[in-house]
């Protein structure tokens, strides 16, 4: 497997275009299963997360070509006849996001059979209000051997769907099968993250008709067919956020370009109490950092607009060098402090009980073999590598290129000092 090798110490200076979001791209590729027209994706990033579902696209019938257009990278579906309806495990396993095509084909041809995601390394993440979701839109739902057989014979109807938590997945899945359902369909204590709106836009564009996304509560009036439409991917705020990150670990000055840095207004006003310098601008933000030591800060996940759990990983590895005691309060999910163990690998002293990490400021990290275990706690590392004395090699970083699109190559051109390594035997 490939690793990354970073020589810490370096300040980073430049700028970094950032890539169309990942987490919308996925549910914009699975609308394309709603119409026989072509959706034409612009501003796509290429990660291996959008590779997965286009394989699985392609497996269900949906004609998959990339291109590179006048605003960047784009990708055009058509799915012009469902040749199957059977999303098998061996495809499923690799991205759990890929489960929700179960509703674009129950609401395109009344029948699917999708394999459940299976286990997941920051917590169990269960699909059951998914299921429930599509339930309240008339379908029949059964598990069998690993599989979800669902049926709508006569298709899908309107239904109110009360979510009885807060879930972006299952709000998602939901928008996708309520808008060809017959009648109106309401979501309600819907997530309220910027995909939503983008997912919404989409449909619009494609002859959906659905209002309230980005508020708590969704409303859906289904049509009988949609058509095709050219959607611009929203810049990734994960992304975005995960950069602002890195520049202020380092130290130096980076503007972050192509984005938008209300998507991260949290993170912002986080590091601005760290003693970090932001200034936004209309295309994103500059962050910078000179010399200061940084403030200890006490956050608590939380859903949009609170601070974001997929930020989670990197916001710690800044505050193991900030002066005094941190508390990082994780309420999204469990089990997603597995990068704590190895950024302590790196000098960082941090103690973790159940769902609260303290972190307490040292003064440097020092370079050493860490393991990433899942997409952000792997940039978390890189993340504090950058800052390090010596170096740090970071391994199984298959997890980062699920998520972050020529990572090193954007780092590089800051002036960090990081190379991949093709190949070779992890550290165990």
């Amino acid at each position: 497997m490939d690793r990354i090798a970073i020589i810490g110490g370096a300040r980073l200076e430049g700028e970094i275009p950032i890539s169309g979001a990942k987490n919308s791209a996925i549910k914009l590729m699975a609308a394309s299963l709603l119409t026989d027209e072509p959706l034409r994706l612009t501003n796509m990033p290429r990660l291996a997360d959008t590779r997965f579902l286009g394989k699985l696209l392609q497996r269900l019938g949906t004609e998959v070509s990339e291109s590179e257009g006048a605003d960047g990278p784009e990708t055009l579906l058509q799915t012009r006849e469902i040749i199957s309806t059977i999303a098998p495990y061996d495809l499923v396993r690799q991205m759990r996001a890929s489960f929700n095509v179960l509703g674009p084909l129950l609401a395109r041809t009344g029948q699917a059979k999708v394999s459940l995601p299976g286990g997941c390394t920051i917590g169990a993440r269960p699909v059951d209000l998914h299921l429930q979701a599509l339930e309240a839109l008339g379908a029949r739902i059964d598990l069998h051997e690993g599989y979800v057989y669902a049926q709508a014979p006569r298709g899908l109807r309107g239904g109110r769907i009360d979510f009885p938590i807060n879930s972006v997945g299952a709000t998602e899945h939901a928008m996708l099968a309520a808008v060809l359902a017959e009648g109106d369909s309401e979501i309600t204590n819907a997530a309220r993250e910027p995909e939503m709106v983008d997912l919404a836009e989409c449909l619009n564009k494609m002859g959906a008709k659905v209002s309230g996304a980005g508020t708590s509560t969704i409303q859906i009036q289904g049509v009988s067919r949609l058509s095709g439409a050219t959607h611009a991917v929203m810049p990734d705020r994960i992304e975005t956020g995960t950069y602002a990150v890195a520049a202020a670990m380092a130290g130096g000055e980076v503007r972050l370009t192509r984005t938008r840095s209300d998507f991260i207004e949290t993170l912002l006003d986080k590091m601005g109490e760290a003693g970090v310098e932001v200034t936004l601008h209309n295309d994103g933000l500059t962050v910078k950092r000179n010399g200061a030591r940084l403030r200890a800060v006490e956050i608590d996940t939380a859903p949009y607009p609170g601070f974001a759990t997929d930020l989670q990983a990197q916001f710690m590895a800044l505050m193991t060098l900030a002066e005094g005691e941190s508390v990082i309060r994780e309420t999204i999910f469990e089990n997603r402090f597995m990068h704590a163990p190895e950024l302590s690998r790196l000098g960082a002293d941090i103690t973790v009980s159940g769902g609260e990490a303290r972190v307490r400021g040292v003064e440097s990290l020092e370079g050493a073999q860490v393991m990433a275990t899942d997409l952000r706690a792997s940039v978390s590392l890189v993340i504090a590598g950058l800052a390090g004395r010596g170096e740090t090699m970071v391994n199984r970083v298959y997890h980062l290129d699920r998520g972050f699109e020529r990572l090193e190559e954007k780092l590089s051109a800051c002036g960090a000092q990081i190379r991949r390594i093709k190949g070779g035997d992890d550290e165990e």
